[in-house]
């Protein structure tokens, strides 16, 4: 599922759909509770992460910084680095631009309070 997560742009409702996505494909794996009565049940949140030790998809995606890290301290001319540089040229489509990968990983650092992350690398 995360094949290639690493040039996803994350939004506030993508992080909820990539969450209730792997909730409902925890519940398929982990299957359902027997209550004390007999009945059955499925498991709540609280339940799954205890199973899986709060570990979570979005998180793991969004150590996609590690990739910013191999990629800033290479060369000017290598495709990675100028493809991370490239500004296109032209007119974007009427709306609200579409978030930029860049922006996100921007997002990030500045939530794990790092400061002038260019200059460090």
């Amino acid at each position: 599922m995360t094949y290639g997560c690493e040039a996803w742009t994350l939004t506030n409702r993508g992080e909820q759909h990539l969450r209730i996505f792997e909730r409902r494909i925890l519940r398929k794996i982990f299957g359902p509770v027997q209550n004390e009565d007999g009945s059955w049940r499925i498991r709540m949140n609280y339940e799954l992460n205890e199973l899986i030790g709060n570990a979570d998809i979005v998180r793991f995606i969004k150590s996609r910084i590690a990739w910013l890290g191999h990629v800033m301290p290479m060369e000017d001319k290598r495709t990675p680095k100028r493809i991370l540089q490239w500004k296109p040229i032209g007119t974007r489509t009427r709306g609200r631009p579409w978030k930029m990968w860049i922006a996100g990983i921007e997002e990030d650092l500045q939530i794990m309070g790092v400061r002038q992350w260019r200059k460090q690398c």
